[in-house]
């Protein structure tokens, strides 16, 4: 059984910095799987925000780029997100997704983060 867990999330000012974490477990070497980070407010549908490959190679949502990173160290099962110049358009819930061979796809059961103006 694989598991995701994200964790790094709460409660920031605007313009502060939050990183996530999603460490997985489980049958799951992440290495093999490209990485991401989506977010979705009440009401709205799942917005993609950043994803890694397996080669490293990064890709960012418009609203985020030059704000957020994202990384991984396979070697730790884990997939961080490091959010800079936070805004209150950020404040939503933050879930991780492993997506890999053979249709596998994984998803984390999310983080709140709220951003205060």
């Amino acid at each position: 059984q694989v598991q995701l867990v994200e964790s790094g999330g709460g409660l920031v000012q605007s313009g502060g910095s939050l990183r996530l974490s999603c460490a997985a477990s489980g049958n799951i070497l992440i290495g093999f799987f490209t990485m991401a980070w989506h977010r979705q407010a009440p009401g709205k549908q799942r917005e993609l925000v950043a994803t890694i490959t397996t080669g490293g190679s990064t890709n960012y949502a418009d609203s985020v780029k030059g704000r957020f990173g994202i990384s991984r160290d396979n070697a730790k099962s884990t997939v961080y997100l490091q959010m800079n110049s936070l805004k209150p358009e950020d404040t939503v819930v933050y879930y991780c997704n492993a997506e890999g061979p053979r249709d596998m796809n994984y998803w984390g059961q999310g983080t709140q983060v709220t951003v205060s103006s």
